[in-house]
């Protein structure tokens, strides 16, 4: 016994009752929670922005490109919680039965299943770290991305109902997944390089990351309020479910389809001429970094567009207030500025907006 129910989780929705596809949700009662889980050791390698893309270094892994990179929901294969950095390697030589790659969808536009798997990974993770601790000041560390991220608890006075405490701990767990992708984003622009000698600028506010990223948070805290995230295996079966079903709810095309919306974007969103990993190959970037997000605008779609919302408050509670991600000094920090004690979620616009700056300036100068 853990301290906390082992009964069925039923869930309601609490705002939005209208939306069947992602409405948000509290926990009626609580379930079981996995035990020791290790921590995902490396993202997946996720797709510069394109299709039939042509490699600059012929022979050699490049880190965020995969050669079959549009996907369809009959190729998405089995979802696998990435524990190991071996999971990363199968992936790029195509010997997991987890695809990874883009997809596009009418009210979603381009989603990167990459970025939904591993920041739904995160928030599977983060929730059986913080569900035990949840109300105690307590700390914890990830690698470094550039900064040392550790996400940081703070103490509070939790709900008496136990099923709000899991609601707390699920929506946290969400929050701070979803800012550890956003730092990823920042990390990735100022130099940030998972395999060195290898530059992911080219990925860096990639125009589908965040909006993916967001997607996987949210389809994770329906997966743990749904009662299975008492094992990987049951997590990993509820997770094929909910990308499937976001999937078709955000109107999922062919492969062919899909195709077609890259060469309608094509010199706008992205230049085929280009090589990976050319950071200009992509053109078109998003660098807001709300947690209310649309799509990326598509030319010519005229579905609307389907906005995912990370609360800012659950249960009475003001998330931001109960925990959030901090980055403090690494030991190399490449371009990035050493923060003035740390950086906060509430900073990460800032860098972003002199990341926009900076690139407009780079292609004016390209283009002149």
């Amino acid at each position: 016994m853990r301290g906390w129910l082992l009964s069925l989780l039923l869930v309601t929705s609490v705002v939005g009752a209208s939306d069947s596809l992602l409405p948000v949700e509290q926990a009626r009662r609580v379930s079981p929670v996995v035990g020791h889980l290790v921590a995902p050791e490396s993202l997946r390698p996720c797709c510069a922005f394109g299709y039939d893309l042509n490699v600059r270094a012929i022979g050699v892994p490049i880190p965020v490109y995969q050669i079959g990179n549009v996907l369809t929901l009959d190729t998405l294969g089995h979802h696998h919680y990435n524990d190991s950095a071996l999971a990363a390697v199968k992936d790029l030589v195509g010997l997991s039965d987890e695809k990874s790659g883009l997809i596009y969808t009418h009210r979603g536009g381009f989603i990167d299943i990459a970025h939904v798997r591993d920041t739904a990974d995160n928030t599977f993770y983060l929730f059986s770290k913080i569900y035990p601790k949840l109300g105690q000041r307590w700390r914890f560390f990830y690698s470094e991305e550039l900064g040392v991220r550790r996400i940081q608890l703070n103490a509070f006075t939790p709900p008496a109902s136990m099923p709000q405490r899991y609601t707390l701990a699920a929506w946290l767990a969400g929050k701070i997944a979803f800012e550890l992708a956003e730092w990823h984003e920042v990390a990735q622009w100022y130099g940030f390089q998972s395999v060195p000698g290898f530059s992911e600028e080219i990925s860096a506010f990639s125009p589908e990351d965040l909006y993916s990223n967001l997607l996987g948070a949210r389809l994770a805290i329906n997966v743990i309020l749904q009662g299975d995230a008492g094992s990987v295996d049951a997590y990993n079966k509820a997770m094929d479910k909910q990308i499937h079903q976001a999937l078709v709810g955000l109107g999922v095309v062919t492969r062919e389809e899909t195709e077609q919306k890259f060469r309608e974007v094509d010199g706008d969103w992205w230049n085929s001429k280009r090589r990976v990993p050319d950071k200009f190959l992509v053109l078109k970037r998003n660098y807001n970094l709300s947690d209310n997000r649309l799509p990326t605008p598509v030319p010519f779609e005229k579905s609307s567009p389907y906005e995912l919302h990370m609360p800012a408050m659950m249960a009475g509670f003001t998330l931001s207030t109960l925990g959030e991600l901090k980055i403090y000094k690494g030991h190399d920090m490449e371009r990035l500025p050493s923060p003035d004690g740390h950086y906060a979620p509430t900073q990460f616009q800032q860098l972003a907006n002199k990341a926009q700056e900076a690139d407009r300036t780079q292609l004016d100068r390209m283009q002149k």
